[in-house]
């Protein structure tokens, strides 16, 4: 196929997304100034910080892909304290990341929800109402996503992991509680109540074909999401799907197609906030500046206390620094410098693409 020509239609169907996900050498490097110079008009050179907490490793899911789903007993289950999450949170209101993003398995207790809503309404008050926040604590029901919402979180990921349902089922039990309709009655329920919604897939799952990634994208843009977090899929040796790995693509083939993804959702939705994942940066070192140059503008820094760090572990060799906070800062500035970007320091980065479709 010609990728220049592909890529100068307004609309890019599936067929051409699934050329487009298959191509290599000097095709993808088509695409990605293609996608790059989409994302200097749209969203700019600046990349905005979101400081995770994994507040919680303790789930009542049992994924397949997942490291800390329920039945894993060889995970160490932990849930910070609040004094633990608040002193994050003030880390990184002082130290200018605009926005906090807050990460734990799902549970849906009534203790669980309180929490998170009185940890909202404190970050609020520490921080005279400041800091962005964002959510991914996975599926609830409208009332508690509103009460949050009211509380002080501003946006929520919820990651599909894949928009076939064949497939979805493939990678989770199939029953109530992993309800691939649950899933999507979530994110409607998230946009019915406010908040800039994002989702996102993993790239490269055993059964996984560039067919599924194509609809996946335009899943995405049908849904009309605010914001994206996707990455490769990395294996877990306590889990089920790990007895798959042999169907797997080598770990270099899910970093390009995970590259591609983020380039032609870039270019379907100009104007989104695509994060830049830890996964990249578990396959190449520098994955995740590498995501930023063709289309990724947020990401998110670990600011958990590094002792909690390697029990919230969904797959295996995800990066832990060993450095300080205020350190891994100040190497994330000059790596984005060295690429042409920058930290927007004290901005909340909130989605372009939402501002403009908000009432």
């Amino acid at each position: 196929m010609n990728t220049g020509s592909a890529l100068q239609g307004n609309e890019l169907s599936k067929e051409n997304l699934t050329q487009l996900l298959s191509i290599t050498g000097d095709d993808e490097m088509v695409l990605f100034g293609h996608a790059a110079k989409i994302k200097a008009e749209s969203v700019g050179n600046t990349v905005y910080l979101r400081g995770l907490i994994e507040f919680s490793n303790i789930c009542e899911k049992n994924c397949y892909y997942c490291g800390i789903r329920r039945d894993n007993s060889e995970t160490h289950r932990y849930c910070l304290t609040d004094d633990e999450v608040l002193e994050a949170i003030r880390f990184a209101h002082e130290n200018g990341f605009g926005s906090v993003a807050i990460q734990s398995g799902e549970l849906s207790s009534d203790a669980f929800t309180r929490k998170i809503d009185f940890l909202l309404k404190e970050a609020m008050r520490i921080t005279n109402g400041e800091i962005g926040i964002t959510l991914s604590c996975g599926e609830q029901s409208e009332e508690v996503y509103r009460r949050w919402f009211e509380s002080g979180a501003q946006r929520y990921l919820l990651r599909i992991e894949s928009s076939s349902q064949e497939l979805y089922e493939k990678i989770h039990p199939k029953n109530e509680v992993h309800s691939f309709k649950n899933r999507l009655d979530a994110l409607e329920r998230l946009k019915k109540c406010g908040y800039q919604v994002g989702t996102g897939v993993m790239i490269g799952l055993p059964f996984q074909t560039t067919e599924h990634l194509a609809n996946d994208l335009l899943f995405m843009k049908q849904f009309d999401i605010d914001m994206c977090g996707m990455g490769p899929y990395i294996e877990h040796a306590h889990t089920p799907l790990y007895e798959h790995q042999s169907q797997l693509l080598p770990l270099q083939e899910r970093f390009n197609l995970s590259l591609k993804m983020v380039a032609l959702l870039r270019i379907l939705m100009p104007d989104i906030n695509i994060a830049a994942t830890t996964a990249l940066q578990t396959i190449e070192k520098n994955g995740r500046e590498r995501a930023i140059q063709i289309g990724a503008n947020v990401l998110m820094p670990n600011i958990t206390p590094k002792h909690y760090r390697d029990d919230y572990f969904l797959y295996q060799n995800k990066p832990v620094s060993q450095h300080s906070n205020e350190d891994d800062l100040k190497f994330l500035e000059q790596q984005l410098k060295n690429i042409g970007h920058e930290i927007g320091y004290f901005r909340q980065g909130n989605s372009k693409h939402y501002k403009k479709t908000e009432k």
